[in-house]
Formats: structure tokens, sequence, C-alpha cells
């Protein structure tokens, strides 16, 4: 079992700190990188146990078949020094590499240790097997100031997003020199590996934000359904999927070459990742006319099918739809056919003390540039779309997507050391 080196064991077992935490399901299926998954037993003893490889040409939770569930944290890094910061990415390699297996982290894990000391493992996902965890990281751009010397490799494509036109940004909810995604088919399986990797973190990084979401609002296998938003509508129907490896080379994967100034050729491989928590006034929502909400979309509530069309999948003019409508505003067309791969969560976090849910789309979405994907599109939507009165953008983050770890290697690597 892999374990995590001493310095971080240290640290994790003399720290108690945990993470706090709009756009299917389906069988494991290899990534457009050729990363496998090897699936356990299909009856009840086998629950759960299904792999995806840690290793690859790209960081698993991407083209990845989308998982039930979503723990995403955004940590800033409080090291000071640059091998510190390689330490952290080491341990937290490790740590990803054990948990992915569905293993314990840590020598002893939950039980097997020293009985008057702290357990290297948690415990609370003992019995419930790796349920196709998946952890991807990413690093903001915050982490390129004066720190650790990183001024010089920033991506030119790794940009602050812009402020669009009503957005209610809540600091507290955005940005982070880190960010850890955590997807699983069990929702334990997924806070387990945030709280684990906090408690690595300790004395190096810690939690900025978190974020949990459920129901994946977002399909990367064109033969699942089409999931559904909360308000009702499918929603990724043109979602490329994750096993079209040339779509994926031209819309999502960093290639090499992409930074004319040679900063960020270590990201090849990676991506951009931009993430915006989006509440929905589902209250709102719920008392507008089926015939207005299917104008404010584009498409019909019940198939999911351009106005006008039968089925979900027809083809169609965007020129046809609502000049304000949802869909023709996002659709590739309009912007250079630049494409993003979705990764959404629905999320309901309680109330807003008013009687109103604070509910919506904890949207995730995977891209080359952000100048040419995510900025555009969300500008256009931002500043027509008809869906905007119903929305209202609380937390926003971007960062570069680290590429894959091949066996023997680690995190940020390629950025940090050889």
């Amino acid at each position: 079992m892999a374990a995590v080196s001493r310095r971080g064991l240290l640290a994790a077992l003399g720290s108690g700190a945990v993470g706090a935490g709009l756009v299917g399901a389906g069988v494991v299926a290899a990534e457009a990188s050729g990363r496998g998954s090897s699936a356990g037993p299909s009856g009840p003893s086998g629950a759960g146990t299904s792999v995806v490889p840690f290793h690859g040409e790209h960081q698993a939770g991407i083209a990845t078949d989308v998982q039930a569930n979503l723990h995403f944290a955004a940590f800033d890094v409080t090291a000071t020094s640059r091998e510190d910061l390689a330490s952290l990415l080491q341990d937290w390699t490790a740590a990803a590499v054990a948990l992915t297996a569905g293993e314990e982290v840590g020598e002893g894990g939950a039980t097997g240790g020293r009985p008057l000391a702290p357990p290297s493992d948690t415990g609370e996902a003992l019995d419930l097997h790796a349920n196709r965890l998946t952890l991807t990281v990413g690093v903001g751009p915050s982490l390129f100031d004066d720190r650790f010397g990183l001024a010089g490799a920033r991506p030119a494509a790794l940009v602050e997003l812009p402020a669009f036109p009503g957005d209610a940004l809540v600091p507290e909810r955005s940005d982070g020199d880190l960010c850890v995604q955590a997807c699983a088919d069990d929702p334990q399986v997924a806070v387990h590996a945030i709280r684990t990797l906090s408690r690595i973190a300790a004395g190096r990084a810690g939690v900025r934000w978190a974020q949990l979401g459920y129901g994946r609002a977002a399909t990367v296998d064109p033969s699942a359904p089409t999931p559904r938003n909360l308000f009702g509508f499918k929603d990724g129907t043109a979602n490329p999927a994750g096993t079209d490896t040339r779509t994926l080379e031209e819309h999502v994967w960093v290639q090499p070459g992409d930074d004319s100034t040679g900063a960020g050729a270590w990201l090849a491989g990676g991506s951009y990742l931009v993430a915006r928590r989006i509440r929905m006034h589902v209250e709102t929502w719920d008392r507008t006319s089926l015939a207005e909400q299917e104008q404010v979309i584009g498409r019909t509530k019940g198939a999911g099918a351009p106005l006008g069309h039968a089925a979900e999948h027809d083809a169609f003019d965007p020129a046809s739809l609502p000049a304000s409508s949802h869909v023709r505003l996002a659709h590739p067309s309009a912007h250079g056919g630049a494409q993003m791969l979705r990764r959404g969560y629905n999320f309901t976090d309680g109330t807003d003390g008013l009687g109103h849910l604070d509910a919506g789309l904890f949207f995730l979405a995977y891209q080359r540039d952000v100048r040419t994907a995510f900025i555009p599109v969300q500008t256009a939507l931002a500043r027509q779309d008809a869906l905007s009165e119903y929305l209202e953008h609380t937390g926003s983050g971007v960062w570069a997507v680290l590429p894959g770890v091949p066996e023997g290697g680690w995190l940020g690597q390629q950025l940090l050391g050889t």
C-alpha cells in the first residue's frame, strides 16, 4: 500500500484538521488517454469495487465517466518554501494512489497502528471500497506569485476570470492556490478523500472553501441518459464524449506548443478548469409557465428536443431558437466552434434563512484555453441569456489542471522538479 512521507504523516497525525465542504450513469470505461478501469464482481458483495487507475497520460476525473457524487475543495498554501510545496504534492500523490485503489492510507491504516497514537487513516471509508474514486488536482493563478519562484512558469492561458455582469461572487467561496476534485459513486468515499488530503496538508496548506455535489448534471457517455438540472431540464446534451480522442485533444487537453511564451510547456497533457457555484432561484422558476421555461432554455422540457423538433439529438439551426435562449447563446457555433467538457453537479445547501432553498449547479468545465472557451461563452450569457434572471453566480475559480502522473512520478513534478 502506498504511504505518505514521514514528514507528511507526522503533520497529519499532529492535526485534527478536516476539509469542509448548468449543465449519467454508465459502466466504467477507458479514458481517451488509454487509461482503463477494472471492475469487481457485479453482485452485492462486489458493490463499489470498481477502480479507476490513478496513473496515466492525463489525470482521471476529467474524461472518466461521471460518478454520482462530488466533494470539491480549494486550498490556500501556507508552506513557505518550494521544497515544502513539492513535498505536499508528493504526499498527496502517495495518498491518492492508495485512496483510488480503495486502500487505507498511511502505515497502520485506520486500525493497525499504535494504540496510543491517532490512526493514519480516519476509517470512515472502511468496507466502502474504491467506488470509482478519482482525484483531480489543479494549481491556481495565485500560486505563481513570488513565494515559490514560479512566476516565470505561469502559463499565458492561466488568466484571472473577468467580472461578468450579474456576478455576486463571495470571496470565501472563490479561488485558491490548489484545488482537488474528488468524485465517487459513494458520497462518503469522496468526503473521506478530501478529509484525508486535508489532514496530510496540515502545516503546508489549508482548506479555503469546499462544495458537495450530487446527482451528476452532465455525462461524458453518449449512451447514458442525459441528466437533468434542478430546473428539470436535460443538461449537457452536446457534451463531448469521454472516448472522443480527437475532440478532447482539440478542445480539452493542453498540447505541446500551446503556450507561445514557453512558460507553460510543463502543462502539456493537462487542462484548464473553471468552477462556478451557480445558485438557481428555484422558487421563481417554479412559478414560471412551461411555455416560458422552454423559450428561456430553447429546448422542450420532456424530450429535451430543440424547439420545433421532436428528439433531443435532432440537428437544428441555433438561429431558429429565441435570440435570448440559453441553448442558442451557448452553442459552439456562436463561439468559433469552441467546446468545453462539463462535469457539473447539483447541490442543495439548506436554506438562505428566508425560506428559500440554497440550491443550484456546481458547474465544472474543462477546456484547452479559457480565453477562447469559457470567457467568451460566459460573457455572452451574462449579457443576453434570459436564464440569467433565475441564476446567481456566488463562487468562482480557475485552475491549471496538472498533467497525468506516470508510474513512479508525482503530481506537479513537471512544474516543480524532476
